[in-house]
């Protein structure tokens, strides 16, 4: 590969780093899991990277790669992990409230079947279209939108959330 090639992947795997992390968090409920997902997924990119970036939309390809990495990881794994209910790493600007949800909305995600998981977070966390997320995880748009709905209704039906939701609802 040449030097500018090399230069535009590591250009590229910088900036898209924190957001890879973000959405693989989102996807496995831990960050180091998530840290592990995002490498091996750059690591497989960066060998078809001179094919990659001449595409409409290198983002697309490496969140699809992102996502089936992350469902690869479910079918793989032997050891059960257990998904906390807390996040250990809590970021020191966000007020105590912002972390309780953020953990119980985390706790609630883990719950979700993977593509439902994945179907939900990148449609509704990542903000993209259903036509992207059926792209990103090679089904039809209706299929999107038949695991959101699905993966919503668990979400809502969850107790926790419903508990947090009802503490918003007296004002609390």
């Amino acid at each position: 590969m040449e030097a500018g090639a090399r230069w535009d992947f590591d250009s590229y795997a910088a900036a898209r780093w924190p957001r890879l992390v973000h959405t693989a968090y989102l996807l496995t409920g831990d960050l180091h899991e998530a840290e592990d997902v995002v490498q091996a997924t750059l690591a497989k990119v960066y060998l078809a990277w001179s094919r990659i970036s001449r595409l409409d939309e290198p983002d697309a390809y490496v969140h699809r790669a992102l996502v089936n990495n992350n469902l690869s990881r479910f079918r793989k794994r032997r050891v059960v992990h257990l998904l906390t209910s807390v996040v250990p790493d809590r970021p020191r600007e966000a007020p105590h409230d912002q972390v309780e949800q953020r953990a119980l909305l985390l706790s609630a995600l883990a719950e979700l079947p993977p593509r439902q998981r994945a179907v939900v977070v990148l449609r509704y966390w990542e903000d993209l279209s259903e036509h992207q997320v059926a792209e990103i995880l090679g089904c039809s748009p209706g299929n999107v939108k038949s695991q959101a709905s699905r993966g919503l209704r668990k979400l809502r039906g969850h107790p926790a959330l419903a508990a947090l939701a009802a503490g918003e609802e007296d004002g609390r």
